[in-house]
């Protein structure tokens, strides 16, 4: 893991700094909290943990009912 420190106002560069893939700024910092503003094509997915857990979770979830149907005559 990488550890880096910002301020304010400053911003890492992600991939190659002539044609990067992105760029992470620290848009403001207010006691314990970071604003932290992201810049990335729209095609690159960007998420908190929480919701990227949470897709995680769903991507891994058994199919639903339409799932379980067997054609008739089919004995389970």
């Amino acid at each position: 893991m990488l550890v880096i420190t910002r301020r304010e106002g400053e911003e890492v560069v992600i991939g190659n700094p002539s044609a990067p893939l992105g760029i992470v700024r620290i848009a403001a910092i207010k006691g314990d909290r970071v604003r932290i503003a992201f810049e990335f094509p729209r095609e690159v997915d960007v998420h908190r943990r929480e919701v990227a857990d949470q897709i995680l979770k769903a991507d891994e979830a058994p199919p639903g009912i339409a799932g379980q149907i067997r054609p008739a005559g089919e004995s389970g």
